[in-house]
Formats: C-alpha cells, sequence, structure tokens
C-alpha cells in the first residue's frame, strides 16, 4: 500500500478555509516552482513569446528522505527513474516526458514553505483512470478549494485533483484536452 509514503507533519499551520494544513518547504524552492511556473507557461502553444530561445528544462525538488519521495513518484505519478548524471548521493531524477525532469535532492537541508498556489502540474489523458489509482491506494486528494476526494473541473471543462507528496510538495494532475 502507497499510503505509508504519505506525508508526516513538520508544521500545522490554520489556512483561511479554518482547517489545518500540512505544509514544509525552503524559500529557494518557492523561487524556482515559480520559475517552473514562468517558464512552463511559456512553453503553451499561442503563449510563445521567448527572445532568448529559453525553454524549461527541470524542477528541483528538497526533501527529507529521496528514497521515499522517489517511491512515491514511482508509485504513485508512476515517474520513470533515469540517471542521476551528478552522481551525488542523496539525488535521484526522473523523467517527466518531452525531455523534462524532476530533481529530488536530499543534501539540502533548510526549511521551505508552501502551500497550494506553488505547484506544479502533470496532465494526462488517463485522468478518470489515475484518480481511481488514488482511491484504490488510498492516496488523499482535493480539490482547488480543498474539499477531500473531490474533483475541479475548470471553466473550459479540464478536470483537476491535487496530491501532496510525502515532503508536502503541491502536485495539480489534470486531464489532457
Amino acid at each position: 500500500m502507497i499510503n505509508h509514503y504519505l506525508h508526516r507533519p513538520v508544521a500545522q499551520i490554520n489556512t483561511s478555509n479554518s482547517h489545518n494544513k500540512t505544509f514544509y518547504g525552503t524559500f529557494p524552492l518557492m523561487c524556482c516552482l515559480f520559475f517552473f511556473v514562468l517558464f512552463f507557461g511559456l512553453q503553451v502553444k499561442g503563449q510563445d513569446n521567448n527572445p532568448l530561445g529559453m525553454t524549461f528544462n527541470h524542477v528541483a525538488l528538497s526533501v527529507k528522505d529521496v528514497d521515499r519521495a522517489a517511491t512515491f513518484y514511482g508509485e504513485v505519478l508512476q515517474l520513470k527513474e533515469i540517471t542521476n548524471r551528478t552522481k551525488m548521493e542523496g539525488i535521484r531524477w526522473f523523467a517527466l516526458g518531452e525531455g523534462k525532469e524532476l530533481h529530488l535532492i536530499s543534501v539540502v537541508k533548510e526549511p521551505v514553505t508552501l502551500n497550494k498556489a506553488v505547484h506544479f502540474a502533470m496532465m494526462t489523458a488517463q485522468f478518470d483512470a489515475f484518480v481511481e489509482g488514488l482511491r484504490a491506494n488510498k492516496v488523499p486528494y482535493e480539490d482547488w478549494m480543498g474539499e477531500s476526494q473531490k474533483i475541479t473541473i475548470r471553466a473550459d471543462g479540464i478536470k483537476q485533483v491535487y496530491v501532496q507528496d510525502p515532503d508536502g510538495y503541491w502536485i495539480e494532475v489534470n486531464s489532457a484536452n
């Protein structure tokens, strides 16, 4: 069962919707995720205005236990682990598709603070099967408003759910067009 890979609280913070949420993280990671969203947004067709030809390469997440995090990304999100070209202990890499990568790094120990607005998103044409897998494995998920086991349907018809990895990072998974 995947449930034992899920997060352990480091700090409880009362959010505006008056129930406790668990948050983890470091300021540099927030910046990294901000730039991930910024650069990923530049890759969207019809919004490509990138005079320097910048392309998105990877996102790096600071994690407490790299093996536990790697199990989550490999089993829950079914990402394929790839060669860590740094050859450093405490770092593992995963393919995100289209030459993009996820780097899990356990060697930096500063704390990070996150909320749901700081997230990265993945999409799948198998959205319903993905959500059913979350249910079957008792992996908690929620909609944008924070309702447990609910799906957000955007105005454009795209379905979204949000999950947290073992270190508290928010991941949006949405349906492909």
